[in-house]
């Protein structure tokens, strides 16, 4: 009987199509984008029990019932091993049925933010070490290990590899060696591959040995010019992998090389998201606080041309929407916030956003002593009107609260936690005066217009906050099929208009 490995290759190399599973899956951010390269879902493990159906609603909502609330339960990766995991979706030969395994364990202990944020930390500068979030990546080598597939992606936070002054990458990738596979890993931005946002991510790809291959990461195909924080995060990670020296220590690390041709600008946050419609009921009061069920549909704008980003949003083979957008719901906010997304010019941070409430609070003042009326400053009237005019955060802690959008730019970073704070993107549009909308960010993180979430609002911005963007995703995927043999279609960019639909296999 042959082994795992050789009766995998054999069936690639057959034609069939790759089989695919997504540890700490999400919603399918990387499913959807080795999706589109020409893989087969066999499942996703999902903690969270929101982006978990979102995941099955995606990709197996074909399913008899069962079955599909097999895909929709949430699962621990800590207690489900990977053959309980695959008999449960109903495999009775869990050894013979990944090719290839990817996921991203959840990286709030990887990130200097999550770390400072962990109680422990106040006690003890090292307790970090022993969240156990960190650890997460050991159950995936043991899925690695107990599936043996024939190739793999790791995708992380690239303080991945500055990890307390360690590179967990290189002890991973140590690991893997002594299972049987040629790793490399590299630091990536989603920009650069034709997604609208600048994301900064760690990418390890390894091959079984017994494939005879090894990886190529893809080289950009948009050049961006990124600010000094992005760099600055590139360079802390970095901080501990040194090339070019005979004394250095072996590294697995492979820098992204440039495209000599000519490379294009970056698709931006007005291609994105510009042919979507106006929200402006947060102002005129028809839109309320509470829950946003995702209930209402809303048409496409018929005066704006869609870009040929916009398009592949559109018509994405098999994500297709019904021609209305269902989520396209925003956070209510407070009359001093739009006062001032109002005013703010496109690419001003919190501390502009706060010098400039200071100055209309200040003009409101005079306006109310030339009417006659004096507020003493400290006097409880005098605090009640600052609150209505002055944010109350410090701006010399919180430069990144706030950010508008500039419709000519890549989006900065989409975080998790956006659906508690999405001050960090507001619109470009001043007339609209309002932040991010469930299916802008979408959008911005590359998801097609037919990719339904599960959930209220704030768990759907949570999942998309938390997701691979699927052309990155793609960006990726391609190459490794094809030094694995598969046929793949060319990675999903956009050249120009006549290139706006894609199709994804089956």
């Amino acid at each position: 009987m042959l082994r795992p490995i050789e009766y995998k290759l054999n069936r690639l190399a057959r034609g069939e199509r790759p089989r695919l599973l997504d540890l700490f899956s999400g919603c399918g951010g990387l499913t959807l984008g080795f999706q589109l390269a020409g893989c087969e879902i066999v499942g996703g493990v999902e903690f969270d029990e929101h982006a978990s159906r979102s995941h099955a609603l995606n990709f197996h909502h074909g399913l008899r019932p069962e079955l599909f609330e097999a895909h929709a339960a949430p699962k621990d990766i800590t207690v489900t091993g990977p053959h309980a995991l695959l008999r449960s979706f109903g495999i009775k030969k869990p050894d013979h049925e990944v090719d290839i395994l990817v996921g991203g364990p959840p990286c709030p202990a990887f990130t200097r933010v999550g770390r400072a944020k962990l109680r422990e930390v106040h006690e003890h500068p090292e307790a970090f070490r022993h969240d156990p979030r960190a650890k997460l990546y050991l159950p995936y080598l043991e899925y690695v290990k107990e599936l043996k597939p024939v190739a793999l992606l790791m995708e992380n936070v690239p303080d991945i590899l500055n990890f307390g002054g360690h590179n967990l990458a290189e002890e991973v990738c140590e690991i893997l060696e002594g299972l049987g596979y040629r790793c490399r890993y590299t630091l990536v931005n989603a920009a650069n591959y034709g997604v609208p946002q600048m994301r900064e991510r760690f990418i390890l790809v390894a091959i079984h040995e017994a494939a005879g291959a090894y990886y190529s990461f893809p080289m950009p195909t948009r050049k961006v010019i990124f600010p000094s924080g992005y760099q600055g995060t590139r360079d802390v990670a970095l901080k501990h992998i040194v090339l070019g020296d005979l004394f250095a220590p072996k590294t697995r690390y492979v820098p992204i090389v440039e495209s000599k041709r000519k490379s294009r600008p970056p698709v931006t946050v007005g291609e994105a998201i510009a042919d979507l419609p106006s929200i402006t009921g947060h102002l005129d009061g028809t839109i309320r606080r509470g829950a946003r069920r995702f209930d209402e549909a809303v048409a496409y704008r018929s005066d704006v041309t869609p870009s040929a980003y916009a398009r592949l949003m559109r018509t994405w083979s098999g994500f297709k929407g019904d021609g209305q957008i269902w989520d396209h719901s925003i956070r209510s906010l407070s009359d001093r916030d739009y006062r001032l997304f109002r005013a703010m010019k496109c690419g001003d941070d919190y501390p502009k956003a706060y010098a400039l409430a200071e100055r209309l609070f200040t003009e409101h003042l005079a306006k109310e002593k030339r009417a006659g009326r004096h507020f003493e400053p400290g006097s409880p009237e005098y605090e009640e009107l600052r609150s209505n005019y002055v944010p109350p955060y410090d701006p010399g802690k919180f430069p990144n609260k706030w950010r508008k959008m500039a419709p000519d730019e890549p989006a900065r970073t989409l975080m998790a936690h956006l659906g508690k704070d999405s001050y960090s993107h507001i619109h470009y549009d001043s007339d609209q005066a309002r932040v991010l909308s469930v299916r802008e960010a979408a959008r911005l993180q590359s998801f097609p217009d037919g990719f339904k979430f599960s959930g209220t609002m704030n768990p759907a911005f949570r999942q998309i906050g938390n997701a691979v963007p699927p052309l990155l995703a793609n960006a990726l995927a391609e190459p490794l099929l094809k030094e694995l043999g598969v046929h793949a279609g060319a990675p999903v960019d956009i050249h120009d208009d006549s290139k706006a639909q894609v199709s994804a296999a089956g």
